[in-house]
């Protein structure tokens, strides 16, 4: 990928961790870690990979994205708003009574979302559904999904595991969001998951390994996914929690809680340094 493009994603994906962090302060409540760790994954998949309109968010033969791990919506919610699905604006109702913006995404109600989702596992699976669907269908598209390191831990995860493998899902491609954290502490610690590559190796995917934070990498890995046969593809993204506003970093107390007036302005003023050396 040229520089520039890898600038302009960039800057790109601090806008939507601004988005993100913005939402769950204005809510005083949200999930600010891991919306910010998927930041660069949106920003690739929402400006450059997906064939989608926002002006027309419902066409047929648009590629679908699920975001498995549905409680990261303030990022899903960013991530569409500097797309152009809704005005960005919107970003600071999240979680008022009157307002579409929920804590998990709604697809009855907000364009640009394909699935309703928030409890653990069923995005994934809802994910396969889509792929078989557009395969019976002949309909030429990729099904995109996000899942959670912690929600690797839901059976459910493995059931679609199998499904996906069984029916040679070669049209559908999830990032597992590898940040290592969840609610409760470490993963390994709660209920270790690992090791996720060799596990979904066993179940007949094709693995990716990556830096999350790195563009080129996701490039290449969906690339990859793409041209694999056969097979649908898992791409472990090695993901910061928190990533970009620095005392979020890799600190699981931001896995669910939101800022108070000091800390939001503090976080706003690093993503706003960040986004104005990427001009």
């Amino acid at each position: 990928m040229v520089e520039s493009r890898k600038t302009e994603l960039s800057r790109i994906a601090y806008e939507i961790r601004r988005g993100a962090l913005t939402a769950v302060y204005s809510a005083a409540s949200g999930h600010p870690g891991g919306s910010l760790s998927i930041a660069d994954i949106l920003a690739y998949l929402y400006f450059e990979e997906m064939n989608i309109d926002p002006k027309n968010p419902g066409k047929a033969d648009r590629d679908r994205f699920v975001l498995s791990k549905g409680h990261a919506s303030p990022g899903i919610y960013s991530a569409l708003a500097n797309r152009g699905f809704f005005p960005v604006d919107d970003l600071k109702t999240f979680r008022q009574h009157d307002s579409v913006l929920q804590g998990h995404p709604d697809m009855k109600h907000i364009p640009g979302i394909d699935m309703t989702t928030g409890s653990l596992g069923l995005g994934i699976s809802a994910a396969c559904g889509m792929a078989l669907g557009a395969k019976l269908n002949g309909i030429n598209n990729r099904v995109w999904a996000i899942v959670g390191d912690g929600e690797s831990e839901e059976g459910q995860v493995w059931e679609a595991a199998m499904f996906a493998a069984h029916y040679k899902l070669d049209n559908l491609a999830i990032f597992l969001d590898f940040n290592g954290l969840q609610i409760d502490g470490a993963v390994t610690d709660v209920m270790n998951p690992t090791p996720l590559d060799k596990k979904f190796e066993a179940f007949g995917w094709n693995v990716i390994t990556i830096d999350a934070h790195d563009f080129d990498a996701i490039e290449a890995a969906c690339k990859a996914a793409k041209e694999c046969s056969g097979k649908p593809t898992a791409i472990i993204a090695k993901s910061v929690k928190g990533k970009g506003v620095s005392y979020m970093e890799n600190n699981v107390s931001w896995h669910g809680a939101a800022p108070k007036q000091e800390q939001y302005e503090q976080g706003m003023a690093e993503l706003d340094a960040v986004i104005a050396s990427l001009k």
